[in-house]
């Protein structure tokens, strides 16, 4: 069987090999005229052009979770930077104890975080956290208590030294402007 010359085989090219579905012969031809409005340049210099799009939170398909983070202020980091974080706020945090052994119980605590945090694969950064030792902690605490202290006593002598220069007068103010043997009202005597 031989074909003639102005067509190609049908082995080649079958027209009803190729079944569209309207929707997909809709979006062809949208695209169609997309690509040929760009080729014309009709897309060129529109207002906003540039610029990011301001879209709600309900357009973003994890908006529930953002959201709920916000609210709760959970923030998610990589094991090795979240105890970076907390090394660097340990010592403010260790400030706030009153007593030795819970400031060596938090130390302990803060240990045990990082050697777990060690014996894991590692998701993120490299950890460069070292355990601390408790003994240097503590005395450090220690030091941190005892200069807090005396600045607290130095702002206390420095507060009552100002109270003394003080004139008098000014020192013993009167309720209401009271004095003794009159009445809170004017020219009234008691």
């Amino acid at each position: 069987m031989t074909f003639p010359e102005s067509r190609p085989p049908l082995s080649f090219y079958n027209p009803a090999a190729f079944a569209f579905d309207p929707e997909v012969a809709i979006a062809l031809i949208a695209d169609m005229q997309i690509r040929k409005a760009i080729e014309r340049g009709e897309f060129d210099d529109l207002p906003g052009s540039g610029e990011p799009l301001d879209l709600p939170d309900h357009h973003d398909p994890d908006w529930w979770l953002k959201s709920l983070m916000r609210r709760e202020q959970i923030v998610m980091l990589p094991p090795s930077i979240q105890l970076r974080k907390d090394d660097a706020a340990l010592d403010a945090e260790l400030d706030q104890l009153s007593n030795e052994p819970a400031v060596r119980h938090e130390v302990e605590q803060f240990n045990e975080r990082v050697i777990q945090a060690r014996y894991q694969l590692p998701a993120g950064p490299p950890l460069i956290t070292m355990p601390r030792d408790v003994e240097a902690a503590v005395s450090a605490w220690a030091a941190r208590r005892t200069t807090r202290a005396e600045e607290a006593r130095r702002r206390a002598e420095e507060a009552r030294a100002q109270e003394e220069e003080r004139p008098k007068s000014r020192r013993r103010r009167r309720f209401l402007g009271t004095r003794a043997g009159r009445s809170p009202h004017r020219g009234t005597e008691t």
